[in-house]
């Protein structure tokens, strides 16, 4: 361990930790197991950039170029995959018994030295860039049904013994003594979000034990455990979202903290009781790549300007309708953002509060304790606020003392779950509210829904068919079918050519006209038709105008808009 030896001795010799800072770090590690760089920033020794070159250009470690390395199977199923992920390694070749390992975090000494012990092989390192070793990482340790056996494998173990594994202690200091349950499931977390799931879905079915991911919306099986691990599996996820593991006759939720790759992700976790055992879904939030800029929502260029006016409003109510899933929350939460300033106060009503937001004061819905969102939004008032966001108005009593607080100089953000924007007023008049208050109150409707961009990676020109031309004609649109593109496939989008959503709107501004309909209590298809004289573009002439940018295709904006008529 030549060069692990070196890095010490840099570590030392440029000044960067004084002899006893680096045993302190050490001992640090041997006691939390953590990632050597990640303690020194902890315990504030260091705090630069470029450390790994740095002490690269002391040791003498010379940088691989990973981007076209072809490395052996035999080579990479060295390392666990738990292992690899975790702490950043990719072995790159054998000469031998000497492994060369290469990484991005160089100082992941005492992990270097371990592995040397228990691969009884000498360590060679490289330094990796992030962005490269993440491809390798990616590429090579994904959820493969080979990954999934070498676990089921190492189950030496009776099917009770398994169940009793995954009621032990939630993790322990040493990968290598973690049971084979709690390994399996994390696996399943690891490559959720190296797939960009959105949700996790475990389904007991008569003769199986289904894994499916919700990727950009739609869902994907992968391979999973047999059926005889159900029960501890589904143990494991219920010990460690705080649930009670002897109950299974009645529905439960809980949450699950996860730290992977530096990131913190919060998975809220639901059981529902089926014929074939508890169905767990497992919805994850990662909070690092939250984006909370209006940009990036995906508004036409026309209707940002628009919304920014709505949202800096001083007084009324605003609604986000859609389905759930539609991305309705991420849209408030970036509006809050965007207003957010030293001057005004903002509180929430939410259930659950998904994302914690700097300098406004959120308040978490706990119906079992009483505290509804009606008598949330009722204290809330009391507090003075400029600005009020309610989760969801989904009663007449939440609806009543939102519409109040509208008309006394608040401005309220909240969602309701309808099919379209001019819809969201016959819901609220469903719920009892008069006719009167919402013509007074309302400011603006919006609907969304969100698309599958197209992979960028493998995006190509292509020439329409008749029926997307008739369809583009139906939006006057036809002469932009030039700017249409598809995905031919890769291994970037899991060959799908699709890679992320975007959101496709529909903003319902009031004015006049439309208020004395809503005074007459006109039907839905009334206040459509009035709105869109008005400059309102549906969701799916929204969405084809997006298409026509090459940013989605029509047959995904057909997909998610089919209710709606031409």
């Amino acid at each position: 361990m030549k060069k692990e030896k070196r890095i010490r001795d840099v570590v030392k010799s440029i000044g960067l930790l004084t002899e006893k800072q680096l045993k302190q770090a050490l001992e640090e590690q041997h006691r939390t197991r953590e990632r050597f760089s990640d303690i020194l920033k902890r315990l504030g020794f260091i705090s630069g950039e470029n450390l790994n070159d740095v002490i690269a250009s002391h040791s003498g470690i010379v940088p691989e170029v990973m981007a076209n390395l072809k490395i052996p199977q035999e080579v990479i199923s060295i390392l666990p995959p738990l292992i690899a992920i975790k702490h950043r390694l990719v072995p790159t070749k054998l000469e031998g018994d000497l492994l060369t390992l290469a990484t991005d975090d160089i100082l992941n000494l005492l992990v270097i030295e371990n592995l040397g012990e228990q691969l009884k092989r000498q360590i060679d390192i490289v330094i990796s860039s992030k962005a490269e070793l993440d491809h390798c990482l990616e590429h090579y340790y994904g959820l493969k049904e080979e990954a999934i056996d070498n676990v089921v494998e190492s189950l030496e173990v009776s099917d009770a013994e398994a169940k009793s594994a995954a009621r032990e202690a939630e993790s322990t200091p040493h990968e290598e003594e973690e049971a084979p349950i709690i390994k399996l499931v994390s696996l399943l977390i690891m490559e959720a979000v190296r797939a960009r799931a959105s949700d996790i879905h475990a389904e007991p079915l008569e003769g199986k034990f289904r894994i499916r991911y919700r990727i950009d919306g739609v869902l994907h099986e992968v391979p999973g455990p047999p059926k005889r691990l159900q029960g501890s599996v589904i143990s494991r996820i219920k010990l460690m979202a705080g649930m009670n593991l002897a109950e299974k006759r009645l529905p439960q939720d809980g949450r699950i903290r996860f730290a992977l790759q530096g990131k913190e992700l919060d998975l809220r976790v639901s059981t529902l009781p089926a014929v074939y055992g508890e169905s767990v879904v497992m919805r994850l939030l990662d909070k690092s790549n939250f984006a909370l800029g209006l940009k990036e929502l995906g508004f036409l260029e026309d209707d940002e300007e628009r919304f920014k006016a709505l949202i800096k409003l001083p007084h009324g109510i605003l609604l986000d309708t859609g389905p759930t899933g539609s991305g309705k929350t991420t849209t408030l939460y970036a509006s809050l953002n965007y207003i957010n300033k030293p001057d005004r106060k903002l509180i929430t009503v939410e259930e659950p509060v998904e994302y914690q937001l700097s300098g406004v004061n959120q308040v978490q819905v706990r119906p079992q304790i009483g505290l509804t969102f009606a008598k949330g939004l009722r204290s809330i008032l009391r507090q003075a606020p400029d600005v009020i966001m309610v989760g969801e108005i989904r009663d007449n009593e939440t609806a009543q003392i939102a519409i109040q607080a509208a008309l006394t100089g608040h401005l309220v953000f909240s969602t309701l779950h309808t099919n379209d924007a001019p819809g969201a007023v016959t819901r609220l008049i469903d719920m009892g509210i008069k006719t009167y208050m919402i013509a007074s109150s309302l400011q603006a409707a919006l609907a969304q829904r969100l698309v599958r961009l197209i992979c960028p990676h493998c995006k190509k020109e292509y020439k329409p068919s008749q029926e997307e031309i008739m369809v583009l004609e139906s939006a006057n649109l036809a002469s932009k079918s030039n700017g249409l593109r598809m995905g031919e496939g890769c291994e970037r989008c899991s060959f799908t050519g699709f890679l992320g959503r975007i959101s496709i709107f529909e903003i319902l501004v009031m004015n006049d006209n439309l208020r004395e309909l809503i005074l007459k209590n006109v039907p839905t298809n009334e206040l459509r038709k009035e709105a869109c004289k008005a400059g309102m573009r549906s969701l799916r002439e929204d969405g084809l105008i997006k298409a026509t940018r090459g940013l989605t295709s029509i047959q995904e904006v057909l997909r998610v808009t089919q209710e709606e008529s031409m």
